[in-house]
């Protein structure tokens, strides 16, 4: 039962972040709300309410007909012109920032919502044309339906107010960077919590059992609560070989084992971890260094060549960083007093290289850019951290910055500034 649950949980979390989702559900709904106007119009809705609001009523059904044609056309070509806006947000978002940005844009609820709230209406609205004979008086005339639908219509005229204003906010640099790092900081301070008072050894897992992942895609998420399950009833302690959030290649080794596990125990852990073929920043804050970082990268680029936006990256990704410093680089994950998992992370060290060798390729010749960095590596320095050893990364990350950027520029001048800078 268990099993199917994630299954289940992995799917939604899947197709949830499609664009068709939340319009497929709308266009649903709103097909069985037109079946059930039609059937009640055939009960009378619409004669009991011509007789307490009359004014409320179509009177003919070529007026009817006119009316529900004209709000349908509109709808149509407000759906096709909202449908535009999102490819060319989409486009934008690409060329400008980084292509990592596009599952997230995608999977932004206000923008399915609001192309689904068309679709539904106009699904509702073809469904309604259907039931009207032109010849009907208004005693047998579905105006209950028809009024029902320029309500509807109305509501969408309203929702492509909220879509314009929404769509101008989306695209917008600092929105997105936000955006990006809420999720990240969510993510890392659950992370932090949870390691509270989880300090004991893991054991050495060179002469472990390994076992492969038997299917590839990215390590999107673990049922930890599960696992630890299988661990004792098993009586054995497990070790994840990949960091979650990287991607798993098939034939590689996943996982080790204390003790030897059949294969039905291992396919039983294995179902209780999603792949996925994107990545999400809710489940991996990793991802969330790598397009920050991508985003500072593209906006130094001879093509962009925008410094503002890159110091706005840099800005966020301090702040990242500070946290993450917090967060300790084990990985192990105790129960009932006993280090049970230890899952492969990215440290520290790792990841402080991977961003600044990034951003030191492309943003050593700017004087503006290498202070920016200097004042973020001095500030993280100074921060509270779970490891001593992260300070001496963070040195030598300066120290190599410091290099590359002097050999870099070609004034004097800026190279005694940012000597001052470090110094003082």
């Amino acid at each position: 039962m268990k099993k199917l649950f994630i299954r289940i949980f992995d799917f939604f979390n899947t197709i949830e972040s499609k664009i068709a989702f939340y319009p497929t559900l709308f266009a649903i709904s709103g097909f069985f709300v037109a079946l059930l106007m039609i059937y009640l119009e055939q009960q009378g809705v619409s004669r009991k309410i011509m007789d307490i609001f009359p004014l409320l009523m179509v009177e003919d059904g070529d007026t009817a007909l006119t009316v529900l044609s004209a709000c349908l056309g509109g709808l149509i070509s407000l759906m096709v012109f909202s449908f535009s806006m999102v490819m060319l947000l989409l486009s934008q978002a690409s060329n400008n920032y980084s292509p990592r940005l596009l599952p997230g844009l995608i999977s932004d609820r206000r923008h399915q919502v609001i192309l689904g709230i068309y679709l539904s209406t106009i699904l509702y609205n073809i469904f309604t044309l259907f039931s009207i004979e032109p010849s009907e008086d208004k005693y047998t005339l579905p105006g209950f339906s028809v009024l029902l639908g320029i309500v509807f219509t109305i509501v969408c005229l309203v929702a492509f107010i909220y879509f314009i204003h929404n769509i101008s906010q989306s695209i917008q640099i600092n929105n997105i960077l936000d955006t990006i790092f809420e999720y990240a900081e969510k993510r890392l301070q659950s992370l932090i919590e949870s390691e509270k008072g989880q300090t004991k050894n893991f054991p050495d897992v060179a002469n472990w059992y390994e076992y492969k992942a038997g299917r590839s895609g990215y390590f999107q998420n673990i049922s930890i609560k599960n696992i630890l399950r299988i661990c004792e009833d098993e009586e054995t302690r497990i070790y994840i070989t990949i960091p979650k959030g990287l991607f798993v290649l098939k034939n590689s080794i996943f996982l080790k084992s204390e003790k030897q596990l059949d294969e039905k125990v291992v396919d039983s852990i294995i179902s209780n971890i999603s792949f996925a073929r994107g990545e999400l920043v809710e489940d991996n804050y990793i991802l969330a260094f790598k397009q920050i970082t991508e985003i500072a990268v593209k906006a130094m680029s001879p093509g962009i060549n925008d410094p503002g936006t890159a110091i706005n990256a840099v800005d966020y990704l301090t702040d990242l960083f500070a946290l993450r410093m917090q967060k300790k680089d084990n990985g192990i994950i105790v129960h009932k007093e006993s280090a049970t998992l230890r899952m492969a992370i990215v440290s520290f060290k790792e990841l402080m290289y991977n961003v600044m060798a990034s951003l030191r390729t492309y943003c050593k010749h700017d004087p503006v850019m290498v202070e920016k960095l200097l004042w973020m590596l001095n500030y993280l320095q100074k921060q509270p951290a779970a490891d001593d050893n992260y300070q001496k990364v963070i040195k030598e990350e300066m120290k190599t910055l410091l290099e590359q950027a002097k050999n870099s520029f070609d004034s004097e001048w800026d190279v005694l500034t940012i000597d001052k800078m470090v110094a003082g």
